[in-house]
């Protein structure tokens, strides 16, 4: 690591080495002005169900113009979305060992309209951080910035769920743990942090710091 800023994009339910740079820098910038991208995890999350890996989409509205800011992205609410990725969740993880002890925590994020895409990832963000007891230092960019430089390590482009997107991020190394369908399908990599807290509870933590390469 050669800073102690990370810039990181919004997330909805981001992967595990999202979650190794809220441990690993000192400062945690999200950038809520960049253009929003499509197909990338700031409106999804990839979970493991039983038919394998699974991708839930936050459905947003139509009408918002090309090259829209995060920050102004609107979800598309007309849409039955909260249920089914309730309902997704709940059948993936019924049987882990730590879902029935967070599913109040995250049911309420099913429940409750949000208009703001950006308003809901941070709630569920923080929702997270509290859960794992993390301290982290996190605030949004007050401006686009399209290159830190020397100044922050720049994540915003490295961690996307399509692999032709990204570049190689040498600090994270993905930690087998116990997962509900590693028997049928095996284990995946880098899925979202729900995987992971659902099957692993307080041990997640010693899961993500094993997973950071110095």
């Amino acid at each position: 690591m050669k800073n102690k800023v990370a810039i990181l994009s919004t997330a909805y339910l981001p992967p595990i080495n999202y979650f190794t740079k809220l441990m690993m820098y000192d400062e945690i910038i999200i950038d809520p002005i960049e253009h929003y991208q499509k197909q990338s995890y700031r409106n999804r999350c990839t979970i493991y169900g039983a038919n394998g890996e699974l991708s839930l989409s936050i459905p947003l509205q139509h009408n918002q113009p090309e090259h829209t800011a995060v920050k102004e992205m609107k979800i598309a609410n007309d849409y039955d979305w909260q249920k089914r990725h309730w309902r997704s969740l709940e059948s993936a993880y019924r049987c882990s060992p730590f879902f029935e002890f967070y599913e109040d925590y995250f049911m309420e994020f099913y429940t409750v309209k949000y208009d703001s895409l950006l308003h809901f990832n941070t709630e569920l963000l923080h929702k997270i951080i509290g859960l794992m007891k993390l301290e982290v230092n996190i605030t949004n960019a007050l401006e686009y910035i399209p290159d830190y430089g020397s100044q922050a390590d720049d994540f915003r482009q490295i961690i996307h769920p399509k692999s032709k997107h990204t570049k190689p991020d040498a600090a994270f190394n993905s930690v087998r743990y116990i997962q509900v369908f590693e028997s049928k399908h095996g284990f995946k990599e880098n899925l979202s942090m729900v995987d992971l807290l659902f099957c692993q509870g307080r041990n997640a933590l010693d899961v993500l710091k094993a997973s950071i390469n110095d």
